[in-house]
């Protein structure tokens, strides 16, 4: 379960400034002044932007990025990389993205760009991390990592406001 600490409400400048962002770096239309956008403290480093309980950005060392629901909600154009269909089940399960996996990249992509990942039969948004290398050398490369890992499908970031309600064992009474 994720912790969410200090959250506070964003002001109409800081969500035009937060959007603009966003809009240069992964060419994707995002929050209005006008939402009610929240920051919260999640620690180590990070913070999180939500809608309502949505969390749709993350704050990486003060940068923005889509979380895979703000991707779902407003598709990105820029800082993609593709998969192939083999490497879907370890991305969506929190593995780095290594070189041999990537079928193709945006050749804008530079090292330590924040970017996101999408399978190649799709082009459905699986994770988001921090590029290793180029998005030239990883459409090439052959061996090594690409991509670290921050999140992906399934993750606490993911998973958080969509729970399910706990259910009682069978033949137990609800909780009042």
């Amino acid at each position: 379960m994720l912790r969410l600490r200090h959250r506070a409400r964003l002001r109409r400048k800081e969500i035009e400034t937060l959007a603009s962002g966003i809009r240069e770096a992964f060419g994707m239309d995002t929050f209005s002044p006008e939402d009610a956008v929240e920051r919260a403290d999640v620690g180590e480093g990070t913070t999180v932007l939500l809608l309502g309980e949505e969390i749709l950005m993350l704050e990486v060392q003060e940068r923005p990025l889509p979380t895979v629901r703000g991707l779902l909600r407003w598709p990105a154009v820029k800082r993609w990389v593709t998969v192939d269909m083999g490497a879907v089940p370890y991305v969506c399960n929190g593995a780095d993205v290594m070189a041999p996996g990537i079928v193709d990249a945006d050749r804008s992509i530079l090292e330590g760009h924040l970017v996101w990942v999408r399978d190649e039969r799709n082009q459905r948004p699986l994770a988001v991390g921090e590029a290793v290398m180029t998005g030239e050398v990883m459409a090439v490369a052959e061996k090594g990592k690409s991509i670290r890992a921050l999140h992906h499908v399934g993750d606490e970031y993911w998973t958080h406001g969509h729970e399910e309600p706990e259910t009682p064992p069978a033949g137990e009474p609800e909780k009042a």
